[in-house]
């Protein structure tokens, strides 16, 4: 069965993206089925694996909306190991039309879960903010991973998301928790990003993950040209951090 893991953070530039992105093309390159599934309407993670999100005619909307089955709208093997339920600006309409359906917050568990038994792994890309499509991302998901760029504004927002994952926890997704926290846009050559992680493995109490995401010019790139930077450039500090960051995700999946 799927672990399902939601990466969330209200925040935006924050490397959301980037690390839903790179961190299951990484699963994948280890030999996870992995499923990415995208629910942020600006649909970044599905061009950002080169797909034409234009031109698509089912998506995570018509998913949603129950127009179609998951089998209609998967991307298959758009990498070795990995599928995308992918999204575009369709999605924006969701988050007024799901209002009104019953059990609201249950449509993309309830959607995915025969899905399950299929993949290692499914990666959620949630919008940047805490809307219905957030809920539904973060009630259908066990683990949650929050991504924390290095700058001095790097806690604003959390203790909200953290509370709202609580009362997610309580009210609809009691197996929700937060894996962890991973920085991102760390620069090793400023005092800044160093005293941006002791501040916050000093201040926060949550799981902190070893593994740590560079400021990259080639991670900064590789969504332009639609490919994960382990496609993009496989040997670059970027690519490396990610792998190090699948590694503990697995390893802590297997304790």
């Amino acid at each position: 069965m799927a672990r399902t893991i939601a990466i969330a953070n209200q925040k935006g530039g924050v490397g959301k993206t980037t690390t839903a992105i790179n961190l299951a093309a990484a699963l994948a390159e280890k030999g996870k089925k992995v499923l990415m599934i995208d629910t942020d309407p600006q649909g970044n993670a599905t061009s950002g694996f080169g797909i034409d999100k234009e031109a698509l005619e089912n998506t995570v909307y018509e998913l949603l909306l129950g127009y179609c089955k998951p089998e209609d709208c998967i991307q298959k093997e758009v990498l070795e190991n990995l599928d995308i339920l992918p999204a575009n600006i369709n999605l924006t309409g969701a988050e007024i039309e799901l209002l009104d359906m019953d059990q609201k917050e249950y449509l993309l568990k309830e959607a995915v879960k025969d899905l399950r038994r299929s993949y290692d792994f499914m990666i959620i890309d949630c919008p940047p903010s805490l809307n219905i499509l957030t809920i539904n991302a973060l009630t259908s998901a066990e683990g949650v991973i929050v991504p924390i760029q290095c700058e001095y504004y790097a806690l604003e927002g959390l203790s909200q998301l953290i509370l709202t994952i609580k009362l997610i926890k309580k009210s609809l997704n009691p197996k929700l928790k937060i894996d962890g926290v991973v920085f991102t846009m760390y620069d090793s050559r400023t005092n800044l990003s160093t005293d941006v992680v002791e501040n916050v493995r000093s201040n926060l109490k949550q799981h902190i993950y070893s593994s740590i995401i560079p400021r990259n010019i080639r991670l900064a790139e590789a969504p332009s040209h639609g490919e994960p930077i382990t496609v993009y450039d496989s040997h670059c500090a970027g690519a490396d951090a990610y792998r190090a960051l699948a590694d503990e995700i697995i390893a802590k999946g297997a304790k």
